[in-house]
């Protein structure tokens, strides 16, 4: 059985569809007996759910860039 930290990684791994075939199936092994980590699984799911809901976009490295000399401009 794999520890409460490894299903982490794997429940994480699992958001950004990076997980492969056999992390998926050591966690569900591993939720059916810890119920910690089950919960954590639970929410992290609602979270993503709630981020792709929101259509959260983040900066490009070109914007970051911009936004950054902006910045210096104002200092």
């Amino acid at each position: 059985m794999i520890s409460c930290e490894k299903a982490a990684l794997i429940c994480n791994k699992t958001q950004y569809r990076e997980a492969t075939f056999w992390e998926k199936i050591k966690l569900k092994m591993h939720l059916l007996m810890c119920k910690t980590c089950s919960a954590f699984t639970k929410k992290n799911t609602e979270l993503t759910a709630l981020c792709e809901k929101a259509n959260l976009h983040s900066l490009s490295e070109g914007e970051k860039i911009k936004m950054k000399q902006q910045l210096k401009e104002k200092i």
